[in-house]
């Protein structure tokens, strides 16, 4: 068993520094998320019915003209471009933006403090869940935004992430930079390893628990070693696909050969979480903690699997748990920035500002990159503000019940236009008045909700930091 230990590598290294550039040379460039675009055609067709309502004919198809000829044209040159060195953003409206704001529209990647995707379901069909990737990128007070949906979201991924420091990376941006490939190179690969189909597989769902069968060492050890690494490899990039239930048994054929490998156990507990969430299956939710609970044993004196499993005890809203493997990996190491940013956030979340300070302070010695480093220093300054000066505390509370209120407030105002839409649509089947209550209601709607965004994102930075006079 000490030998099979011993063997446990990793076939992509997650370390900070081993991860070899995926940059060829070429620019990468992928279109940013259109949600606001889709707002903006949205808004612009309803002020196009509305004018043609008005009988004010030559302003609703200059709406129309707007709406579904201009803004597509802006969305289409609104680009995000990564030359290898730098992030930066075409188009005319965020050139614009930029020019009037004069804030730059370009991030090094030496400047980038952090790295969040965030997964979505699109679809779900039998076992398999389509995901859709949202990543943002910050870093000097900018944000770069983009969404899966092509191969110029694999392309970005791989050129980008490949290039930045690991800390400032989130776990699902890790696994994404380690794992994202084509779909149906995937489903090849899979096909290949002879694994079964969705269909097949739907009914072994509860059967997929790790073995604790002991294995003898034999001469075959080196040949199971890399055979469970190419499943290991396969299992997560189904993951990623969204092919869970095949994921979940090449992780499962990996285990048998694997029984003891912790980052194995992790990345699978990661998959069967994601799946038992899909299916809301609350047995298999449990099985999942419990396999990263075997994780944390078994890679207990690993600080960069401990510091990953603390992540993703957070995400799950176990945050004792998550404090305790955060404070092992900072003793398995001394210097761990995941750690103690993850210590961080614990506190904020238990109201614990003298305890965030501390652990601000404390990452900004354990930060690798001069960006990582400011980042720390400015959470540092901004907490120790609020711990010591009222007046700065009543301002950002302030501010934090305004943004609430206003979330509250743009999903009324919604209601209250969809209530408008329903009732110029009866209007059109009765009479005029009720078609006339409803253009009135929903277009007070949509101008509340429109005010609200605007002074949401107004309200979303902090107040800046202002030294106190005497």
């Amino acid at each position: 068993m000490g030998q099979i230990a011993q063997l446990k590598t990793r076939e992509v290294s997650t370390g900070k520094t081993s991860v070899k550039s995926e940059f060829s040379g070429k620019t990468r460039g992928i279109r940013v998320s259109p949600n606001s675009y889709f707002v903006a055609v949205f808004l612009t067709t309803f002020l196009a019915a509305f004018f043609i309502y008005l009988h004010l004919d030559f302003a609703g198809a200059l709406a129309i003209v707007v709406g579904w000829l201009v803004i597509p044209s802006l969305l289409l040159t609104d680009k995000i471009i990564f030359d290898g060195e730098t992030l930066s953003r075409t188009g005319l409206i965020p050139g614009l933006w930029a020019w009037i704001n004069r804030q730059p529209n370009k991030l090094s990647v030496g400047d980038v403090e952090q790295v969040e995707t965030q997964a979505m379901r699109a679809l779900k069909r039998g076992g398999n869940v389509f995901y859709r990737y949202r990543t943002a990128v910050t870093g000097k007070n900018l944000t770069f935004a983009f969404a899966s949906g092509g191969e110029d979201y694999r392309r970005m991924v791989k050129a980008l992430f490949s290039r930045l420091n690991e800390d400032a990376l989130d776990n699902r941006s890790i696994e994404l930079r380690d794992y994202l490939t084509e779909p149906k190179e995937t489903l090849m690969k899979a096909e290949f390893a002879k694994l079964p189909s969705t269909e097949v597989l739907e009914n072994s769902v509860s059967e997929f628990q790790i073995s604790n069968r002991k294995r003898k060492i034999s001469e075959k050890i080196v040949e199971d070693h890399e055979k469970a690494e190419y499943l290991r490899r396969l299992a997560n990039e189904l993951r990623l696909a969204g092919h869970l239930l095949q994921a979940l048994e090449a992780f499962r054929r990996a285990l048998l050969l694997k029984p003891y490998d912790a980052w194995l156990i992790f990345e699978f507990a990661r998959c069967l979480h994601s799946f038992a969430g899909s299916e809301h299956n609350e047995k298999l939710e449990l099985k999942a903690k419990a396999a990263l609970r075997l994780a944390e044993i078994r890679g207990r004196r690993d600080s960069e699997l401990l510091a990953r499993l603390g992540e993703s005890y957070f995400q799950y809203g176990e945050w004792e748990r998550a404090r305790r493997v955060f404070q092992k990996a900072l003793d398995a190491t001394q210097e761990s920035f995941r750690s103690v940013r993850g210590l961080a956030e614990i506190a904020l979340r238990e109201g614990k500002i003298a305890h965030v300070i501390h652990h601000f302070a404390t990452a900004i010695h354990f930060a690798d990159t001069k960006a990582l480093r400011n980042w720390a220093e400015a959470e540092t300054e901004y907490f120790s503000r609020l711990n010591t000066d009222e007046d700065y505390m009543e301002q950002e509370i302030r501010r934090i019940n305004w943004l609430e209120g206003i979330l509250r407030g743009k999903k009324m105002a919604l209601r209250f236009a969809l209530v408008g839409f329903i009732a110029i649509l009866l209007g059109l089947l009765t009479n005029d008045l009720i078609t006339n209550i409803g253009w009135t209601v929903s277009a007070v709607s949509l101008l509340i909700w429109v005010g609200l965004i605007m002074n949401g994102n107004l309200l979303a930075e902090r107040n800046p930091l202002i030294e106190a006079e005497d």
